[in-house]
C-alpha cells in the first residue's frame, strides 16, 4: 500500500533537519506516540528508534497487546539549496510487516516541507491488503505526531 503525505514547518530546512536529528526531539515523539518503552540512537545522520506501542485492534490477534516498531532513517548530505533526502525503513520484528520509503526535506510552505512516501507491505496470504489498510492509519498517525511535536519544538 502506498503512503504519501507531507508536513510543513515554519523554519528553514537546516533548522528542521537539526530538529529531526535531535535525540531529545525524537524521544519526545516516542513519548507522544504513547510508546510504553523506547530507545533512540542518533549517530550523525543515521537514526534508529525502537518503540513498544499498543497494537492496533486489527493486529492484536497476530501480535498480542503490544508490538515493537523499529525505524531506521539514513539522511543524505544537503544539496546546494539545503534540501535533503533520507531512506526510511520501518519493521515490526517477528511480524511480516515492513515499510520502505523516503523523506524529502526542502524549502517550501511556511519554511520547510517534509514529504514522506513509500510502500507499506504486510506479507500475509489473503489478509495482507486488509492488514495494510488497518496499519496505514498508525503509520500516518506517527508521522502526524512528528509534525505536531515539531511545530511545538520550533515554537519554543
Amino acid at each position: 500500500m502506498n503512503i504519501d503525505t507531507r508536513a510543513e514547518f515554519a523554519a528553514t530546512p537546516d533548522k528542521v533537519f537539526a530538529m529531526l536529528t535531535d535525540k531529545a526531539f525524537l524521544e519526545e515523539v516516542c513519548q507522544r506516540t504513547h510508546a510504553r518503552s523506547y530507545d533512540v540512537i542518533v549517530d550523525g545522520t543515521s537514526i534508529k528508534t525502537s518503540r513498544e506501542l499498543p497494537a492496533p485492534d486489527a493486529a492484536r490477534p497476530f501480535t498480542g497487546e503490544t508490538l515493537t516498531v523499529v525505524e531506521d532513517v539514513a539522511w543524505a548530505d544537503a544539496a546546494g539549496d539545503g534540501s535533503r533526502s533520507a531512506v526510511v525503513t520501518l519493521k515490526v520484528p517477528k511480524q511480516p510487516v515492513a515499510f520502505t520509503g523516503r523523506y524529502q526535506l526542502a524549502a517550501g510552505g511556511p519554511g520547510t516541507v517534509l514529504t514522506f512516501t513509500g510502500e507499506l507491505k504486510v506479507n500475509v496470504p489473503l489478509l495482507g491488503r486488509k492488514l495494510e489498510e488497518a496499519a496505514a492509519p498508525a503509520v500516518l498517525g506517527g508521522f502526524s505526531t512528528q509534525q505536531q511535536v515539531g511545530t511545538d519544538w520550533l515554537a519554543r
